[in-house]
């Protein structure tokens, strides 16, 4: 996920109290957003401050701006941020750029990464502003391989990564993932170790005489 930024004073201001709905805010907050972008760093809470003046303010609101906003808030899955912008969005559902976003987003969060690679080939525009936007997706669908995963095919992974031959080799053996021909092997963790699960029912003595009697009456 996007790196957390140190919030400024200034914008800290800004977002507490009354001073959130001041919509003289909004060009200060855009523009920190420009700096999250541009850094590769993530503030939501200030994010959601600037579309919350958008939504009361709609003569203000931007669409190159909630492009940003949403798809930095990709790089938070499996967190729910993009749901809570949309929560802020109702008037943009049907913008053709927020649709575009939103069927990523489920692409990802339905782990459909290969399709999500795919689309995302042909929505490069709506990721110009983030940097490091596609490095920080394949850490957050690093965690979740990790989290499922003690072998895989290596062929499946490299679709999941977009990654092939030596870019392939160095992602997986910077996350300590040993490659083995056609498979690779994910370090065992509490996550992805297999689990023995014990299943105790506790019966009262009061329903274990009822239990008997009803035999009895057979």
């Amino acid at each position: 996920m996007a790196a957390s930024v140190e919030r400024p004073q200034t914008i800290q201001t800004m977002i507490d109290g009354v001073e959130r709905y001041n919509p003289d805010n909004a060009v200060v907050l855009e523009e920190y957003l420009a700096e999250q972008c541009k850094n590769g760093e993530y503030d939501l809470t200030a994010n959601l401050a600037l579309l919350k003046l958008y939504q009361l303010n709609p003569q203000l609101s931007k669409v190159h701006v909630i492009v940003n906003i949403l798809a930095q808030s990709l790089t938070a899955i499996p967190k729910p941020d993009y749901n809570l912008c949309m929560y802020l969005l109702t008037d943009y559902v049907e913008v053709d750029e927020v649709k575009r976003l939103t069927h990523l987003q489920q692409l990802l969060e339905q782990s459909r990464y290969a399709e999500f690679w795919k689309t995302l080939e042909n929505d490069k525009a709506l990721i110009k502003d983030i940097v490091g936007f596609e490095d920080t997706i394949r850490q957050v669908i690093a965690l979740v391989v990790s989290m499922s995963y003690q072998t895989i095919a290596t062929s499946v992974l490299e679709s999941y990564f977009a990654l092939t031959g030596d870019a392939f080799k160095q992602f997986c053996e910077k996350h300590q993932w040993q490659l083995n021909g056609n498979t690779v092997s994910i370090p065992i963790n509490e996550d992805n170790e297999a689990k023995t699960v014990v299943v105790r029912e506790n019966i009262k003595f009061e329903q274990l005489t009822k239990v008997i009697g009803y035999s009895n009456e057979m």
